[in-house]
């Protein structure tokens, strides 16, 4: 009998080798497409106009209003009657804050009563760019050089404060020649 011994064509190890080199570059390929993107998030409380747009001003409570949009985001700083419900969609970016893709406010205003008066949809193109500056108060006696951290404590370790003598320093919240650190001197019951 003889031994079959099967031989590959150089076609055939061509074709291997591609698929080898596929299999190795389609990874790097598909990540840069937009289904391995950042996936949207959604902030704050999710309202969509279909919810608010039940809300009728002069007659809806904020019963009405807490059963149908849940609790409000935030109130006024200086208003308790003025509700304010945020809602944002924001998108992840490398090294860098997540960008806002759509931003909406809702803005609902009660009187004493508790009957909604006003109703204010924002936008984010009703929104203000603050500029953060990058300043410091100054706070006097706060820097302290390399001299006073060595020597800061010098003179306030007492070695015999801690060890139950009543000759062991200045005890007690009144200070020198009270308590127990002065032989008892002022402590002694009549």
């Amino acid at each position: 009998m003889k031994s079959a011994s099967k031989k590959t064509s150089p076609r055939l190890k061509a074709h291997a080798g591609f698929a080898r080199a596929l299999l190795c570059i389609a990874p790097l390929a598909l990540a840069g497409c937009s289904v391995f993107g950042p996936i949207p998030q959604n902030r704050g409380s999710l309202i969509e106009k279909d919810d608010y747009s039940q809300l009728m001003p002069g007659t809806s409570t904020r019963n009405d209003v807490t059963d149908i949009l849940g609790s409000p985001t935030a109130h006024a700083t200086f208003d308790d009657n003025t509700w304010i419900y945020i809602s944002m969609v924001t998108v992840p970016q490398p090294l860098g804050f997540p960008r806002i893709t759509k931003q909406n406010v809702l803005v609902l205003a009660f009187d004493n009563g508790g009957v909604l008066r006003r109703m204010d949809t924002l936008h984010r193109k009703n929104g203000y760019n603050v500029g953060m500056v990058g300043e410091t108060t100054p706070t006097p006696g706060t820097k302290i050089n390399v001299l006073q951290q060595l020597l800061g404590n010098v003179g306030r370790y007492n070695p015999m404060s801690n060890m139950g003598s009543t000759f062991g320093g200045t005890q007690g919240p009144l200070g020198a020649g009270v308590g127990t650190g002065h032989g008892g001197t002022g402590n002694s019951v009549p």
